[in-house]
């Protein structure tokens, strides 16, 4: 598929989202502590994250002005921004059918508009496609 610059493309979706697996898909500079962080200069590269990963484990690292993004409660609490937890929570109520075996971390602010449409993005869409996940959350800093 042809990534489009001028719309999203409208990609129905017949499963009922009891039944679908969902992956989180975010901009918001999480990953775990054993990973390398970020460069926060700019940083047009992602993080792969396992779906069974310790959220205790997962640290942020982000270029934006601390004005503009404060780490310093995403990193108590991960799920703010990487809501690995609160899938897991909605799959244990049936509410979503399964939690991704993996999921996608990024940073924003990368200011590298040009190598993430041409190398990030199809290769994010690359990892969703050959995954199992049937939806994503998006999610940023």
């Amino acid at each position: 598929m042809e990534m489009s610059r001028k719309a999203i493309p409208y990609t129905p979706n017949d499963k009922a989202l009891s039944e679908m697996t969902i992956a989180i898909v975010s901009t918001a500079g999480a990953h775990l502590k054993d990973q390398d962080p970020f460069n926060t200069a700019g940083d047009h590269t992602y993080r792969l994250i396992s779906g069974d990963a310790d959220t205790s484990q997962f640290t942020v690292t982000h270029g934006a002005p601390k004005e503009h993004y404060n780490t310093d409660e995403p990193k108590k609490d991960i799920n703010v921004i990487f809501p690995l937890d609160r899938l897991r929570e909605l799959k244990e109520e049936g509410f979503i059918g399964d939690v991704n075996n993996k999921h996608i971390s990024m940073m924003g602010y990368a200011m590298r508009l040009k190598q993430i449409l041409d190398e990030t993005v199809p290769q994010v869409a690359k990892e969703i496609t050959k995954s199992k996940a049937d939806a994503v959350l998006l999610t940023a800093g």
